[in-house]
């Protein structure tokens, strides 16, 4: 009796909507209306065709986004840059450790003067990255 029960309240599968989209309509276009359309679609975002018709049949409001490739792989590269900068920073603390405990304080003070040379360069360097950053910000961020 039990299991009769059980069968009948689990059903199992998808559970209903609460107002499902039952009415369907055709239409057709053109070639040219046709990528108009599908440029249009594409501009807007959204995942669907059909939410993407129903949105602009009732007026909402349509967001387009734009991905500039370019933007996007700069930016990458530059949070690589950015991660082996900081990796470089956390070896730099380990050699200074390691030449503090294996060798004497003048060969390990000789070979941070060396240390400091490279990393005077490699300022220098970031110096230069961060100017490019900015110029590139304003030649074509800020449109």
């Amino acid at each position: 009796m039990e299991e009769n029960q059980r069968k009948k309240w689990n059903k199992g599968g998808r559970k209903p909507k609460l107002n499902p989209a039952q009415n369907r309509y055709m239409f057709r276009l053109t070639d040219e209306e046709n990528d108009r359309f599908l440029a249009m679609f594409e501009k807007s975002g959204v995942h669907t065709k059909a939410k993407f018709i129903t949105s602009v049949l009732f007026g909402k409001e349509i967001k387009t986004v734009q991905v500039d490739k370019v933007t996007m792989d700069y930016y990458m590269r530059l949070t690589i840059f950015h991660s082996r900068f900081r990796s470089i920073g956390v070896n730099y603390n380990q050699i200074v450790k390691m030449l503090y405990h294996h060798f004497s304080e003048k060969k390990a003070a000789a070979f941070l003067y060396k240390l400091e040379k490279q990393t005077a360069e490699m300022a220098i360097l970031c110096q230069k990255i961060i100017q490019l950053t900015e110029e590139f910000e304003a030649k074509h961020l800020k449109k």
